[in-house]
């Protein structure tokens, strides 16, 4: 944090990474229910410069100028009226939107999550959207070890976690990724292929008995080889292509339908060792824009996060 004054990530208009400034911020109090926390470090997630860039999505959320992103973690540092499970110097992580990107944010005590030993603040900071998002994709299409899984961007933030949590619960996995994190995903007992031409017969060639389910964060070029390979639809979900989703009945659950208790255990399996989750890299606050710039090229192993200090 800047000794002059706390500082925030905000944009004063729509555009790419461009239109994001490192600003002043007033510090907020914390009311009742509330807690204001020291902001440590805020993970990126493609749909911060998505919100960015759209003058309709941005308005969803307030008026300009805004503040930015939606994952964070930190530490308590004060307590509003009524809050008894919090306390002053806790690590906590959670999401709000909007105000991520800032050295200091308020939220309600009962949207934030402990931090367990054994999840590096970076991490934690990282798993709000992803988390939750993979967790309720994961419960809500009913993953079993009778299932092969095909997993898109398997190497991503959303993808990774799907993945890992579809082999803990038995089922084989296939995922898409570049050939660079081939023998990463392999590691993990995940099965590579490559996008692009020809993908449809790679996957059936590393799933000859055929897929079950399809978990898509790429897009267009998944959901078409889903209906290629014959995937009922409502054995497939999207969240990079929700209107081609929804024309043709797949499934769109993503983080609105999470449950905090699926994100609890997640971070304690990822503290456990038993879910890989990297760092990609980090970032002081003020390169934002060239985080954001690394993020929209694609191909980021894991996560990419911002930090205060």
């Amino acid at each position: 944090m800047s000794a002059a004054a706390p500082k925030r990530v905000q944009f004063s208009r729509n555009g790419g990474p461009e239109v994001f400034e490192l600003v002043d911020q007033q510090v907020p109090d914390a009311a009742a229910g509330q807690i204001r926390v020291r902001v440590l470090a805020a993970g990126l997630n493609p749909v911060d410069y998505k919100i960015a860039a759209s003058p309709e999505r941005t308005a969803q959320f307030g008026e300009l100028p805004a503040g930015n992103g939606n994952d964070f973690a930190g530490r308590v540092d004060q307590v509003g009226e009524d809050v008894t499970d919090l306390a002053v110097g806790d690590l906590v992580f959670g999401g709000k939107r909007m105000f991520a990107q800032a050295d200091y944010l308020v939220a309600a005590a009962s949207e934030v999550l402990p931090i367990p030993d054994g999840l590096s603040i970076e991490q934690a900071a990282c798993l709000d959207i992803a988390g939750r998002t993979a967790t309720a994709m994961v419960r809500r299409l009913g993953v079993t070890e009778r299932d092969t899984v095909l997993v898109s961007a398997a190497s991503g933030g959303v993808g990774l976690l799907t993945a890992q949590l579809c082999r803990l619960r038995g089922a084989v996995v296939v995922g898409t990724a570049s050939d660079a994190n081939h023998g990463f995903l392999s590691d993990l007992g995940i099965l590579p292929v490559r996008y692009g031409e020809g993908m449809v017969e790679r996957i059936r060639a590393a799933a000859p008995e055929g897929v079950d389910i399809v978990f898509d964060q790429a897009g267009r070029e998944t959901l078409e080889a889903a209906i290629e390979l014959g995937i009922p639809a409502d054995h497939v979900n999207t969240i990079a292509d929700k209107p081609f989703g929804l024309e043709h009945g797949f499934s769109t659950f993503g983080r609105v339908e999470a449950d905090t208790d699926d994100l609890r255990e997640l971070a304690l399996l990822i503290a456990a060792g038993r879910v890989v989750y990297p760092v990609a890299e980090s970032y002081p606050l003020e390169r934002v824009r060239e985080a954001y710039e690394r993020l929209a090229a694609g191909h980021v192993r894991g996560k990419l996060v911002l930090t205060t200090e």
